[in-house]
């Protein structure tokens, strides 16, 4: 009988559950470069989700001990000067462009203590075989120079320095190591990673030509119209006084069943809808007693919308609630439960005046896109919508889906969601569902009266309705709406699309720069207090 014992090595395609890994082996190559910082979680997931194929990373017995990271890019773009930044999208490697006909690669890390194996050249293997499977006209990078700064009284420059490289006059560990992998110098990029002193920010513009790929032919790099259908469910719900726990649940529970009887693969709730919670309490409540109660409601709520995504199978947007967390914020919290039975949360970050100033809540410190088995989606919070950065980070990591729940007491309020909502799937090129609230509910706060027209939004281009909304619901009274949309007609409009709005950003020019916590002291920006009313304010 023949045995098999397990590879030891392994190469292939990233996932987000190798991101723990990935981070810890950069963390260990980049200790040997001061001032060059480590990737964020949300960054190496946006390498993945945006580019799946280009991403690959060597396990050795199960420990990652190599990471390359690439995205396909134009010619014009690959082969002019440029620098780190704008050609990875800032980390994030959005800058991917699926009809690229060069495969760009902004990342090699391989572990020290394995360089033994040559894993530093199966992982360019591998990149290889992805560029002539995909017949690119090549792979181009920028290469470190690491002995240059140490050298540079010896040359006439980066472009001699790396010419005396290629001569075998001056020893360069990088440069030789791309050099001996079929690749060729074809110029020098300035200022290409600032961090990086021992090159003085220099970096070796290198290419390889695929042989099998006429590099005078037009390329014909097309992105298919094909389907990946996915049903959206939004439910508009109406605030209503319930007598206990289980009759809010029931009323809830009937909505998931609707949606998953039309197969829909998510369903998403208002902002605060579990306010009526509140509609049974015997006395009148103060905000903080409010929040207390609500606070003992957290646990039993998400077990049951966890269970009902397992039950039904279906994803649950489960709008959002306002609670005090285990760090002892209050916070106004999505909590987000998946059919494969995980949980996810999303804090809302910025909380309205109203919400500040009477419920003394709280804004979370960071948004990032929830992976489920549709692909990455993104949750912001009504007034979150607001805030076109929030959107474009999500984006930046690979979300193609964002759902906004809300809760507005007015027209002008919900308007302003609304304008928001829809100018976030055009910038984005990507779908947006909004979810609020109807009908009031007395003698809770913050429910007094609500208004909302709540809707399934698209991008404005060909492929998508004639007015950017795939559904909407009729305004103020208590319905589900249901709409398909297709994954792929994103993919086509950011690459093939009357405009371009994710590829012809100007990277050059400027960039989110995202903090790695909150603020020091722990403290956010005061909101002075509302002049009037308790209510959301909404939006």
């Amino acid at each position: 009988m023949s045995t098999r014992s397990p590879a030891k090595l392994e190469v292939r395609n990233a996932t987000t559950g190798d991101i723990p890994g990935i981070l810890s082996l950069i963390g260990r190559v980049y200790a040997a470069y001061p001032g060059v910082e480590n990737y964020t979680p949300g960054m190496i997931r946006g390498q993945i989700n945006n580019f799946p194929a280009g991403q690959f990373v060597a396990l050795y017995e199960g420990e990652v001990v190599g990471y390359c990271a690439a995205s396909r890019i134009d010619e014009h773009v690959a082969l002019a000067p440029h620098d780190w930044e704008s050609i990875t999208g800032n980390g994030f490697g959005s800058r991917h462009d699926p009809t690229g006909d060069w495969l760009y690669g902004y990342e090699m890390a391989v572990d020290s203590k394995q360089r033994g194996l040559r894993i530093g050249k199966r992982l360019y293997e591998a990149r290889r075989a992805l560029c002539e499977r995909l017949e690119l006209k090549g792979i181009v990078f920028a290469g470190r120079m690491p002995n240059y700064r140490r050298n540079r009284n010896k040359v006439d420059g980066p472009v001699d320095y790396v010419e005396k490289v290629r001569e075998g006059k001056i020893k360069d560990p990088v440069i030789g190591f791309q050099l001996s992998n079929g690749f060729e110098p074809i110029g020098v990029l300035e200022n290409y990673l600032p961090e990086d002193k021992a090159s003085m920010a220099m970096a070796a513009h290198m290419v390889w030509r695929n042989p099998y790929v006429d590099p005078d032919e037009p390329p014909t790099h097309r992105v298919p119209r094909d389907i990946e259908s996915v049903r959206l469910a939004t439910c508009q719900l109406q605030a209503r006084a319930v007598k206990d726990f289980d009759e809010f649940i029931r009323n809830v529970e009937y909505f998931v069943d609707v949606a998953a009887s039309y197969e829909c693969d998510f369903i998403c709730f208002p902002e605060l809808c579990s306010l009526s919670l509140l509609s049974f309490e015997r006395k009148k409540l103060s905000p903080m007693e409010a929040i207390d109660r609500l606070t003992d409601h957290r646990q039993p709520l998400v077990d049951a919308l966890s269970d009902m995504a397992l039950r039904y199978n279906i994803n649950i947007v489960g709008g959002s609630h306002p609670t005090r967390t285990d760090d002892g914020d209050i916070q106004n919290v999505a909590y987000v439960c998946l059919r494969d039975g995980s949980v996810h949360a999303q804090e809302k970050l910025h909380p309205t005046p109203n919400e500040a100033y009477w419920w003394k809540i709280k804004g979370g410190d960071s948004v990032d896109v929830i992976q489920t088995d549709i692909g990455p989606v993104g949750v912001l919070i009504c007034y979150d919508s607001e805030f076109p950065e929030l959107a474009r980070r999500l984006v930046d990591e690979g979300a193609r889906i964002i759902f906004v729940p809300f809760c507005t007491d007015n027209r002008q309020g919900y308007m302003r969601v609304r304008y928001c909502a829809q100018a976030r799937a055009i910038e984005n090129q990507c779908f947006v569902v909004m979810s609020g609230n109807v009908g009031n509910l007395p003698g809770v706060d913050n429910m007094d009266i609500q208004y909302a027209q709540s809707a399934i939004i698209t991008p404005c281009d060909f492929p998508f309705a004639r007015d950017g909304i795939a559904a909407e619901a009729s305004e103020n009274i208590e319905a589900l709406t249901i709409a398909d949309v297709n994954l792929a007609d994103l993919t086509w409009a950011r690459a093939e699309g009357t405009v371009r709005n994710l590829t012809d950003r100007r990277f050059d020019l400027y960039r989110i720069d995202w903090t790695q916590g909150p603020r020091p002291d722990g403290q956010q920006v005061p909101s002075r207090a509302p002049m009037e009313s308790k209510g959301p304010g909404g939006g």
